[in-house]
């Protein structure tokens, strides 16, 4: 009845491929390995560069942009030319990944407090996923969809490059592509998902598969919205099934 009733899809990161699965517009075999050459082009393009991701949580007044302005600069000091590090995840009000450089983040790490982060933190990640230095993972994921049909979404699926409903299946097959080196737009994307005339109830909300983190990041999104939220374990049925 769930499935029947849907009205929107949305994946965080490579979940986007599942979202649009879901929704009809890729076979699953067809998508499995467009994600198979898609992490092993990303995870290539990540050991040309030490890079990496940093968690923060910032106060009211932290401006990430110019934070990672001063990173880029001190990495000119070392003498790393075109350093990068930028904003690669939006997650919630006062939520970010940054990422690039290491020793950009090591920096940003180092003056948390100048910069008024109350948590920077990395993450257990090989590389600066959604940022340039991703441009080598761009061209064979680009042909590896050329060669894949892709439809229309049966239902809406917002994209993570701009949080808008893709519109056609040559809009699907540019957006997978630019969001690799493209930030995850996601605070923006549940603001586009529950946006609607007041008065107007929520739909349920399910986060299919391991963790909650989407459901915690949806409750500090939209605390109303997050009220109507289930997660689904997608082991349950396998476990129930042995049982």
């Amino acid at each position: 009845q769930v499935v029947e009733h849907c009205v929107a899809a949305a994946g965080y990161s490579v979940g986007e491929f599942a979202a649009l699965v879901f929704a009809g517009a890729l076979g699953f075999a067809e998508a499995l390995y467009a994600v198979k050459v898609r992490a092993e082009a990303m995870q290539k393009a990540s050991e040309a560069v030490p890079s990496g991701m940093l968690s923060v949580i910032g106060r009211r007044e932290a401006n990430y942009k110019f934070a990672c302005l001063e990173a880029r600069k001190h990495c000119e000091s070392l003498g790393i030319e075109n350093p990068v590090c930028e904003i690669s995840n939006y997650l919630f009000p006062d939520s970010r990944v940054i990422a690039g450089h290491l020793q950009a983040l090591e920096f940003l790490q180092e003056n948390a407090r100048k910069y008024y982060f109350t948590r920077a933190k990395m993450l257990p990640v090989s590389g600066a996923f959604h940022t340039r230095l991703m441009e080598p993972a761009v061209e064979p994921l680009a042909e590896v969809l050329k060669s894949i049909e892709i439809q229309k979404p049966l239902v809406s699926v917002y994209s993570n490059v701009n949080g808008k409903k893709y519109m056609h299946s040559e809009h699907v097959q540019k957006l997978l592509v630019k969001q690799v080196v493209s930030p995850v737009m996601w605070e923006q994307t549940m603001h586009s998902v529950y946006e609607r005339k007041q008065g107007t109830e929520f739909p349920y909300t399910y986060e299919v598969g391991p963790g909650k983190q989407l459901g915690a990041v949806l409750k500090k999104c939209n605390l109303k919205a997050w009220r109507q939220y289930n997660h689904v374990d997608a082991l349950e049925d396998e476990e129930a099934a042995e049982a």
